[in-house]
């Protein structure tokens, strides 16, 4: 579904527009288009001229549209209704308001609007306020806040947005969402103003995850671009409230409220595809930012956490998000300082599925926190071989996990190097990379060779250091190559081996081996004396007079 965007509305147009939509639509038309909306049936959409949107909408059959901007009652479509009372008419409607950034409720409230400023007009402006109040809940006060569930204030929140209370598909509606929760807040100290910020995001989360992940599990189409935006967007909004440090403790009015929303957390994540890492990140960094330092050397919560975990494998079955969960369970089995625990789980779900680098982070984070230098390079001992199976160059962060262990753990560098070398191949730039930074040129150089490995695939950079610091070993690598490129007897080839016979000039010179070098040119030149293109590169090259 797609559509190209040149003309934009303004206000004044926008206006127009949505009157005109309460005028000539009822409002269970603009219902049902409201649901052809949600459920992504309008396809192909295009703006032609500033004031007209074709599309084609999936109803019983492919239904062409045709709408007009300017005047809605003129607009076009190819099923029975024609224009009044059709619903696929609203359909593209509300997929072009999204589209502009414009309000999606304000057209799926449009009829119910212009029916009550009529009716506010017949009955004045009084009588209509009235009407407007007892529609809406009362706003909470701090104590009621504080009295009520997190239960309680979902709840509550969806009253709140009333018929605003659906499923958003764009990041622009899940903003009008949050704005109409934000609305019922009464003013707050601190610790309720963080909670309460937090649950806005999250109810709006699971009102954008929780369709398009059923609608996948139904029909294998996962949430769309758009909505997929949306959701990147509300949970980064979601992490950086919990960037914020919450000043709390047990002892607190609110922590019934903390504990309540590691439960909702852990609910969804157990649900949650594995695809998605929404819930499954919040829930890790819940326990990091709000849970565990206010832990205070505890264990009571932990073990509490870690027996509702263990029992959610016979609750939700062949439906548990078995990931996510085996990765809390390990938090808390770092927290009881049941490594060995954690590396036996990781290793038995490591069958199922392979780890990747990015989900072992928060572990590894949690070592990092609480300076547990050796136990950090236990665990990356541990881990490293349980990542290899995950066909990916991605290791860097793990790569920087050993760096920083190695600055507190001074003896451990032969088991970095016997981990990584147990990782291979799939650890191979990481290895690399390390062998270089380690100043491990011999080690480095054996491996490029084994490995079949060409110079002029590097960077002139990448061997600088070696050229400076131990230039010997480099003259097996460009000899051997110089050797290949040769046999394959072609014009690019010998001018590759031309360049790294430069090279090696200068590295004889370097070496003070320039003997050497005369015996082994000449000997070169005489072998391939039959070679003419070869003997012209090295002319060009300087190499042969």
């Amino acid at each position: 579904m797609t559509m190209k965007l040149p003309f934009s509305i303004d206000d004044a147009a926008w206006t127009a527009l949505v009157a005109q939509v309460g005028t000539h639509f009822d409002d269970l038309t603009i219902k049902r288009g409201f649901q052809y909306y949600k459920q992504d049936r309008v396809h192909t959409a295009i703006m032609t001229e500033p004031t007209i949107v074709e599309a084609a909408v999936d109803g019983s059959e492919m239904y062409d549209v045709i709408l007009n901007l300017q005047h809605v009652r003129d607009s076009e479509c190819s099923c029975p209704v024609k224009s009044r009372g059709c619903k696929h008419v609203i359909a593209v409607l509300l997929y072009y308001a999204a589209m502009q950034g414009r309000s999606v409720h304000a057209i799926v409230n449009a009829r119910s609007a212009a029916v009550a400023s009529a009716n506010t007009a017949a009955k004045g402006a009084k009588v209509g306020a009235k009407a407007q109040v007892a529609a809406r809940p009362a706003a909470l006060s701090a104590d009621e806040l504080t009295a009520l569930s997190i239960a309680e204030w979902h709840s509550r929140f969806g009253r709140t947005l009333g018929p605003f209370n659906h499923s958003p598909r764009f990041l622009q509606e899940a903003k009008e969402m949050l704005a109409g929760i934000h609305s019922m807040k009464p003013p707050l100290t601190l610790v309720p103003e963080q909670l309460f910020n937090l649950h806005a995001y999250l109810f709006v989360l699971e009102k954008l995850v929780k369709p398009a992940q059923e609608d996948w599990r139904h029909s294998g189409h996962f949430m769309g671009y758009h909505t997929q935006l949306a959701m990147d967007e509300l949970l980064e909004s979601a992490l950086r409230c919990l960037a914020e440090p919450l000043p709390i403790g047990p002892e607190s009015d609110y922590w019934p409220r903390v504990k309540e929303t590691l439960a909702y957390l852990r609910a969804h994540m157990l649900r949650e595809d594995r695809s998605l890492n929404c819930f499954a990140k919040l829930y890790q960094v819940y326990w990091m930012k709000r849970i565990r330092p206010n832990l205070d050397g505890g264990t009571e919560l932990v073990q509490d956490e870690l027996t509702e975990l263990q029992q959610a494998e016979d609750v939700h079955g062949q439906h548990l998000s078995r990931v996510p969960w085996m990765l809390a369970q390990c938090l808390l089995f770092f927290e009881l300082h049941r490594d060995e625990d954690a590396w036996a789980l990781l290793k038995a779900e490591g069958k199922r599925a392979s780890l990747q680098p990015g989900q072992v982070d928060p572990l590894l984070e949690a070592l990092v926190q609480a300076e547990a230098w050796p136990r950090l390079v236990s665990w990356l001992e541990q881990v490293g071989p349980m990542l290899s199976r995950y066909r990916s160059d991605d290791f860097n962060s793990y790569g920087g996990y050993w760096e920083t262990a190695l600055t507190h753990v001074q003896d451990a560098e032969p088991r970095m190097w016997a981990t990584l070398g147990a990782m291979l191949p799939y650890s191979r730039h990481l290895y690399e990379d390390a062998l270089l930074s380690y100043g491990r040129w011999q080690q480095w150089m054996d491996f490029q060779i084994s490995s079949g490995k060409e110079p002029l695939e590097f960077k002139v950079g990448v061997l600088k250091p070696i050229e400076k610091d131990a230039p010997e070993l480099l003259l097996p690598f460009y000899h051997q190559a110089v050797e290949r490129y040769v046999l394959l007897k072609n014009r690019d080839s010998y001018k590759a081996a031309v360049k790294l016979l430069k090279r090696l000039n200068k590295l004889y010179k370097k070496t003070k081996q320039d003997a050497r070098w005369d015996v082994f040119i000449s000997a070169f030149t005489a072998r391939h004396s039959r070679l003419r293109a070869l003997q012209e590169e090295l002319r060009k090259g300087g190499l042969l007079s």
